[in-house]
Order: structure tokens, then sequence, then C-alpha cells
């Protein structure tokens, strides 16, 4: 399976997205869910990036083939970059729905023009000789007061793009892709991957 990566995610949306910018490259993607049993340790680093190679580290020992793991986080300026690296257990766990609504309440004071907010992902790749690819990518936006759309996941249908007019929740597949965090990153990535991936 040479031509296989395996993204350390049982999330169906953000695997869709890698495979929509991996599989034409002729890579297979498989995630999780093709390794019943299979899990990755607690996020308990310090840093986006610690995240990303914790799970991406702990994996490739598991299944003994190149991986891709990224962690990424909402950070909103008003709350001092909160919520962050917690962003998935904002709420105290994953439930979407908690988090956004923990948002929300956060932010219910704070005008329309200081709900600004970074998007950012960290995405690091590694093989199974240890050679690894660390790439980010970041967007700006701001968080709306009420959900709009009802594609995407996590804070999607609350961050809005102005460049779009829309939220992440309100594009296609291929919109997203060109402009959110994991888009930036993805394309970073895609950038050094074929050099990185035909290194021994």
């Amino acid at each position: 399976m040479a031509d296989t990566i395996v993204i350390a995610t049982e999330n169906a949306g953000k695997a869709a997205e890698y495979k929509a910018r991996l599989e034409p490259l002729g890579i297979q993607v498989l995630t999780l869910a093709d390794f019943p049993g299979v899990t990755v340790p607690p996020e308990d680093g310090s840093s986006f990036a610690e995240n990303a190679q914790i799970k991406a580290d702990a994996l490739s020992k598991s299944v003994e083939m190149a991986i891709i793991a990224d962690d990424s986080g909402l950070q909103v300026d008003t709350l001092n970059g909160a919520p962050g690296i917690h962003s998935a257990r904002y709420a105290g766990n994953h439930d979407d729905a908690a988090n956004n609504e923990k948002l929300l309440k956060a932010l219910a004071n704070v005008p329309d023009d200081e709900r600004t907010a970074n998007f950012h992902t960290t995405i690091v790749a590694v093989k199974p000789n240890g050679k690894r690819l660390v790439v980010s990518g970041d967007v700006r936006g701001q968080i709306l007061r009420e959900a709009h759309g009802s594609d995407g996941f996590g804070y999607d249908p609350l961050f809005y793009v102005p460049s779009m007019k829309k939220t992440f929740a309100e594009m296609s597949t291929a919109e997203k892709n060109e402009v959110s965090h994991r888009g930036q990153a993805m394309a970073a990535l895609l950038e050094q991957f074929p050099t990185w991936w035909a290194e021994d």
C-alpha cells in the first residue's frame, strides 16, 4: 500500500476534504475508521503543532504507514485566542452544538465589529521512516450571532468569511477548500508533498 496515506481522524467531513485533494494525485486515503481498535492518544500538547505531532507519531507506530494528522482551532480575538487548542472540547466534549452554544454565550455582549477571529490548522505528515512535513494555514473571519448554513462541521455555521460573504457552512466543498484554514494548509502541503512523498 505504498500509495496510501492514513488521515488521523474519524471525522467524515475532514476526511472528505483530504480525499478531494490527495486522491487526484493517485493517493488512496484511509482514516481511523478503516482501522477498528486503533486509537490516538489525548491531544494534550500546548500548541496545535504539538497536538498534530502527538497524533501523527502515535498512529504511525500503530499502522506503520504514512500518516497525516492535523490540529485546528478557532482563535477569537476578544476571548484572548480561546477556545484555541481546546476548540473541539470547548464545552467539555466533542459536541459541535454544545461548543457553538458556549461560544455564542461567551460573545453575547460583544459588538459585531469586535467578533473577529482566526481559524488555524497545522498539518503534520510523517512516513514510517520518520521523515516529516509540517505546514500550517490561517483564515480570518467573524463570529455571527446565529448559525447560517447546514454543511461543514464544528464552528463552520458561525464562522463568516467576508471575502466570500458566506459562512463555512454555506460554502460548497470547493469554495471551502479554496479559502479555509485547512485549505490553506493543504495547499502548502500539496506544494511540498510530491517531493516529500518521493524521498526515501
